[in-house]
Formats: structure tokens, sequence, C-alpha cells
């Protein structure tokens, strides 16, 4: 095989995450035409923003699971979940130049379509969730949904997992702890072990483990009198890791958030709409029913639209007492968008599919890692898969510097992958549902050349 340059990328402080991100510093080392453009966004867009790879990317066109760039070449994406049916599927761009030739209003006028689709919606989660709201982003979603918590529970009190990531709102940024050591968490927040049996000793270690900190999360949120509103976590722990095992895993601490009269809420924005294979939600593989479950960037594969479900009940006085309106949430041509996403993952089989071919990637590269010590698990569920990469065995010490160079010789082979975890030691698999078997073997090729070269 092929040896891969081992050139390392930058290595963040200890108290950093690895960060699968562009240097500045290394702004002389790239092309002359993408040094101006690097350069063009630090003067226009400021330093807030970001850009993927020690090579950024330009892409100026996507179609399926393919995006292109200014010279025509294409790039496999293996990331992008909010293009959850395809890049530029022609069933959905119809269906938002439809609606955006037609009308686009809000919600204070009756629409048949926000009432078919959202029956629709419906239908697909169990029949204790009946009321649905409407938002823009996943953030918003999750910042309403809490507002509802803290409304009908008359708590502050937040649990999540310690390495969770929920939204970018001034709220919910205060209990999304992957945003690192410059966004500290409230007062009202704590957390619990991510569920990571390796680092817990197995699955009976990592239940008791989980059980015993929302037991010690709760008592100590109750002693500085802020209660517990709700716990909310990402059905398949993608910031924190990727963990879907073992299935319901979460039964006990939803118990123990429920007896102090906390709600559970399921962030679905990342494993949602048959992601994760067989069902259409993360929590229906640990058999749970949220009281309030919110979603977001696949909903309208790239159209901003994102939703909060409720059982009724949360709603009644909430809704009686507190006036909810956003202008552009649930808008026509974005319910359009929406309501095009439910069609093709149902007319194209998309969860089925999800299921075959995660299944497959998962098996290929469980095959792979008996060559390499350093890859400690292959784990997930559908087309939701991540690779734990490790110094050594014995250890189980998570190697995200390895981990990103992994990621940046893929792109240079022009598959686009990221990582996860808290070190950034997790490959992250998340590619459109439609992604197909030929570009499961063109990626598991691509990953073997690279793991030779850098693992070995």
């Amino acid at each position: 095989m092929t040896k891969v340059s081992t050139a390392k990328a930058s290595t963040p402080k200890a108290s950093e995450p690895m960060v699968n991100g562009f240097d500045k510093s290394r702004i002389d080392e790239l092309s002359p035409r993408t040094r101006t453009q690097v350069e063009a966004r630090d003067r226009l867009l400021g330093p807030g923003y970001r850009l993927f790879y020690q090579e950024p990317v330009e892409i100026v066109r996507g179609e399926g699971t393919l995006l292109f760039d200014a010279d025509g070449n294409d790039y496999l994406d293996v990331y992008n979940n909010v293009a959850s049916v395809g890049h530029c599927h022609p069933y959905v761009v119809d269906a938002i130049h439809r609606q955006l030739a037609t009308l686009n209003t809000n919600t204070r006028y009756i629409q048949q379509s926000i009432l078919s689709y959202t029956e629709q919606f419906l239908g697909t989660m169990p029949a204790e969730i009946g009321h649905v709201m409407f938002t823009c982003t996943g953030s918003e979603a999750n910042d309403l949904a809490m507002r509802v918590a803290r409304y009908y529970t008359g708590n502050q009190g937040i649990i999540v997992t310690s390495g969770a990531y929920h939204g970018l709102t001034s709220d919910v940024s205060a209990f999304s702890p992957s945003l690192g050591v410059g966004v500290p968490l409230g007062p009202h927040v704590r957390t619990i072990s991510a569920p990571d049996r390796l680092r817990h000793g197995g699955n009976d270690n990592l239940v008791a483990a989980m059980h015993r900190k929302i037991r010690e999360a709760i008592a100590d949120l109750e002693r500085h009198g802020f209660g517990v509103a709700a716990f909310i976590a990402d059905m398949i722990f993608s910031s924190d890791g990727i963990f879907a095992e073992p299935a319901g895993f979460l039964q006990p601490i939803i118990e123990e958030v429920h007896h102090v009269g906390g709600l559970f809420i399921a962030d679905e924005v990342q494993p949602g709409f048959g992601r994760t294979g067989k069902n259409w939600w993360g929590f229906q593989r640990h058999n749970l029913v949220p009281d309030i479950m919110t979603t977001g960037k696949p909903m309208g594969n790239g159209i901003p639209i994102a939703a909060a479900a409720f059982r009724p009940e949360l709603l009644t006085e909430f809704g009686r007492n507190i006036r909810y309106f956003n202008t552009f949430g649930g808008n026509s041509v974005s319910i359009a968008a929406a309501q095009a996403v439910l069609d093709v993952i149902n007319n194209e089989d998309l969860i089925a599919n999800a299921e075959k071919v995660g299944t497959y990637i998962q098996a290929e590269i469980a095959k792979m890692a008996t060559s390499y010590e350093q890859i400690a698990e292959v784990r997930g569920a559908g087309l939701f898969v991540g690779v734990d990469i490790v110094t050594d065995a014995e250890s189980n010490t998570p190697d995200g510097d390895a981990t990103l160079r992994v990621v940046n010789h893929m792109r240079r082979r022009r598959v686009l992958i990221s990582a996860s975890g808290p070190r950034g030691s997790v490959l992250k698999v998340r590619p459109p549902l439609s992604f197909s078997l030929s570009d499961a073997d063109r990626m598991l090729e691509n990953l073997e050349v690279v793991l030779a070269g850098e693992l070995h």
C-alpha cells in the first residue's frame, strides 16, 4: 500500500479538544486562490468563523453524496447529515421551487400544508407525543423545549452528558459542554459521564456508573435550590464520541429524573429521521417515550427548519399564558422542503438503506481494525458510525492527533470525514441517508490506505 505523509497537524493545548479545522498560521502553505479567499473571509466575516481541514475545500456544487470543487473534482461526502436525502435532491428542489413561486408566509394564517405535514410527522412518533412547535434551527428548538420544561416543572436545573452539544443560543450554550472552556456552563447545569463502555469497563459498569452519577447530579441540583427541570440527551451522543449501546441503558436514568419531577428531552437533531436505521428516532432504540423531542438540521435537507414535539399536557398552561410566535418557523417554503424530505425517506426506503449500508461499514472497518491495535472500537447505528482511535490498546487513551491526521489525509484523497469526542479521537461517519454500498466501498478503500500510512 502507498505510504501516506505523516505530517502532523498543530497540537492544541491540553485543555482544548482536537479540532478538525484550518490553522491560520499555515496560510502561506495554501494556493494563491485559496489564500486570497481565506484572507477575504477573515476580513469580511471576522474571527468567529472556522474552516474544515488543514487544506480548506472550496465547494461550488453538490449532487447526491458528492460535492464538487471549482476545478470539477468530486469529493465523497461522508459527513454532512444536513443534506439528509442527498445534496440537491431533485424532488426536494422541485417542491421548494414550486412553493417559493406560490406563497411563503408565516403560521398565523390557515394553511393546509403545515397541517398535513405535522400529522405525518407525528405519525412517526409514539402516540403520547401530540403537539409540534416549529422553529428555524435545532438551537431554537432546544431553547424552546427547555423554556417549556422550566415552566411546566417550576425548576431550573438541567442535566447533560459531559461532552454534549445542544446548540448556540445564549441559554442553550450554557448546557453545551462541548463548546469548551470559553463557554462556561451555567450554575444550574450538572453533567454526567458519557456512555463510554471502553472507559467504564463494560456495559454493566457503564449502567451502574451513569445511574450513580444521575443521582449525584439530582441531589446537587436540589441542594443548591435549582431542582430538576430536565435531562436532555442526544440519542446517539454525537459530540460525546458516538455511543449506541447498550440499547435501553437510559431507562433507569429517565426514571430517576421523572421521580423528582423533571422531564426527559430527546435531542434528535443529529440521530433523527432514520439515520440510526430501523426506526425513525434514536429514542426508539432505547424503548423510551420522551416528554419532549427536538429535531433540526436534516429536516429540510438544508432549508432552515426545526421543531420541538411535546406531550400535549406540557403545553396546556404554557400555551394559555405565554404567546409564542416565530416569524420564519414553519413558513410555507420550509414546510414544503420538510414534506419533500419525508416523502423521499419513505419512497426511497432510506431508513432500510441506512441500516444495510451502516451495518456493512461497521463490519468492514471492524475487519480493518484487527490490523491496528490503535483502533479500540467501531460502534454506532445505521449511518452514524464512530471509530475510536487510541494511543495503545492497554490504556485506551484517546489519540486525537492521529485521528486528525486520518481526517486530513482522507480529505486529500477527496473523502470528506470528521471527528468527534472530547479529544477529537473518534472518526465520525455520518453521510447522507442515500449513501450506497458503492459509496461505502470508495470510503473504505481510501480509509484502508490512510490507516496503513498513519497507524502502522
